[in-house]
Parts: C-alpha cells; sequence; structure tokens
C-alpha cells in the first residue's frame, strides 16, 4: 500500500506540473492569436520574437519588447501559490512580457529595486529559479508606511514554498546597500519618488552601476509626464517627465540600449494623479521602459 500511495503522490505532482506547463502554453497561444489579429504586423513580429520597432526614446533609441516569452515566466507568473489581489493586475502590468524584454533569465541574480509589497520579487524569485538570487530592497519610509508585514509575509509564504533564493535589504535610497556582481537591477514605478523624497538620485544610479557586473541592466519603468515638465508633478500626480529621467541615469556612466511600448497607452492624457478615484487606473497609465545597459569596459 505505502508504494501505491508513493506512486499516486509522483503522479498527481506530474500532473501538476504538467498541467501548469499546459496552462502557459495555452496563455501563449491565446496572447499570440490576440496580438496578430488586433493590430497586424508589428504585433505578429513581437508575437514570434522578431524585432519590433516601438516608440523611440527622447534621444531616438529604441529596440524590440523582447524576444518570445520563455516558459519560466509565464510559469513564473500563472503559479497559483501567488495572491489573488497580484493576479488580477497581471493584465493591466504584464510582468511576463515586462521582464522578457528586460531579459531575466534562471540563474540570474537580480535586485528588485525599491520592491514595496514584493509582487515583481515573488515573480523573479519564481523565474531565476534555485540557482538565482534576488534581493528585495525598500527604504525605511515605505517599509513603515506599508510594506513591513505585507513583504515579511510573503518572503515567509515563498519560504514554506521551499523557494528561498530572496534576500531583503533595509537601506535608504541615498546608500541602498546594494550586493555586487549583479546582473539585473529592477527599479518599477518609483523614480518619480526620488523627487518627493528628496534623495539624491545621483548617488543611487551610481550605486546602481557599481552593483552591476559589465553589460548588466538597470531596468526603469515609470508614469509618463508631458513632455518638458521635468519634475514638476513628481508628487502632485506621481509622475515624470521621461526625457529627465534619462539624462540623469546616462549621467551615471549608463548607455541606453532599448526602450519598449509594452505598457504605453497613447490615450493617457498625463495630467491626472494615478492614485485617484482608488488607484483604480494606476495600471492604465502610459509607461516608459528604459532598458538601460553598463558598457562592458
Amino acid at each position: 500500500m505505502r508504494t501505491i500511495r508513493i506512486h499516486m503522490k509522483w503522479h498527481r505532482a506530474r500532473f501538476g506540473l504538467v498541467t501548469l506547463m499546459a496552462l502557459a502554453t495555452a496563455s501563449a497561444g491565446t496572447a499570440l492569436t490576440r496580438q496578430s489579429t488586433a493590430a497586424g504586423p508589428a504585433s505578429q513580429a513581437r508575437a514570434t520574437g522578431a524585432s519590433v520597432q516601438t516608440r523611440p526614446s527622447p534621444r531616438g533609441v529604441s529596440g524590440a519588447p523582447g524576444d518570445r516569452i520563455g516558459i519560466h515566466l509565464r510559469l513564473a507568473v500563472i503559479h497559483p501559490g501567488r495572491p489573488g489581489q497580484d493576479r488580477a493586475r497581471d493584465a493591466d502590468r504584464k510582468p511576463a512580457e515586462v521582464l522578457a524584454f528586460f531579459g531575466v533569465q534562471p540563474g540570474m541574480k537580480v535586485v528588485d529595486a525599491m520592491a514595496g509589497l514584493g509582487y515583481y520579487t515573488e515573480i523573479l524569485a519564481r523565474a531565476v529559479g534555485k540557482d538565482g538570487h534576488v534581493w528585495s530592497q525598500n527604504n525605511k519610509f515605505v517599509l513603515e508606511r506599508f510594506a513591513e508585514g505585507p513583504l515579511s509575509e510573503r518572503i515567509e509564504r515563498l519560504r514554506r514554498d521551499g523557494i528561498e533564493n530572496v534576500e531583503r535589504i533595509n537601506c535608504e535610497i541615498d546608500d541602498p546597500c546594494l550586493p555586487g556582481g549583479v546582473d539585473l537591477v529592477l527599479l518599477n514605478r518609483f523614480y518619480h519618488d526620488f523627487y518627493w523624497q528628496k534623495a539624491d538620485r545621483a548617488a543611487f544610479n551610481r550605486a546602481v552601476f557599481a552593483a552591476l557586473k559589465p553589460g548588466g541592466v538597470y531596468s526603469v519603468v515609470d508614469h509618463h509626464a508631458e513632455p518638458g515638465s521635468r519634475d514638476r508633478d513628481v508628487l502632485k500626480l506621481h509622475r515624470v517627465d521621461a526625457e529627465m529621467v534619462e539624462e540623469e541615469i546616462l549621467a551615471a556612466g549608463f548607455v541606453l540600449d532599448a526602450t519598449s511600448d509594452i505598457l504605453s497607452h497613447p490615450e493617457d492624457t498625463r495630467d491626472w494623479n494615478i492614485f485617484a478615484d482608488n488607484a483604480k487606473n494606476r495600471d492604465r497609465t502610459d509607461r516608459f521602459m528604459y532598458r538601460f545597459r553598463k558598457p562592458e569596459r
């Protein structure tokens, strides 16, 4: 009887993995069909991993939204262990597409900078796998204001699931205590907060540069403000002028490798607070995506 029970347990586990992979494949197929029928040749090229010219950055650099989305990213996103409130936001946040564009691969060492509640921390931990590592960094303001409890609970839940590759960093923006030799630093929708929190942005960008290995990627996503507005709307609307962000990061020694329109919403007028109406539209803003790279030498 014991042999039979173990055998059945193995089959159930195997069935669970096959089911997850089938769901990921089905999700990919649905996405490919939707892209092919909705937006013509550009979307078809994107779906097959071909190069697609995106909306250029202020300096004219553009790039493809990334290669075909790897199974490691699809499985990480559709994993049933993720909280329902996270999965409910996936359609608008497009985490698999975003991380594919930035080049996240199994085995990578990644920093989720100013990680907040850890939406991306969890996806990254699952995506890089047991041979990778994720550092989840926050400052005192974010931790005390809203993140300490939820982030701790998330990391503990991941450990119960056997995912032990997440390490917290509780350090300030001016001196974020980043480890060395990392492959990628993700800063998602927080650069605009550096301004009104009076953080030393140049110091943070230098710290990221120092943390990355040669060729490493600094991934920046934020809400578009009106062109030329500079830092006018960083507190009032929680938006920032993309050109200003680009200038500051290039000044730290990075090169702009590519931009993407994956999170583009041309209908966004860019003149409203992202937290208006209980933040119901915060994931539907027009957002810029910059992939900066530390030069090889």
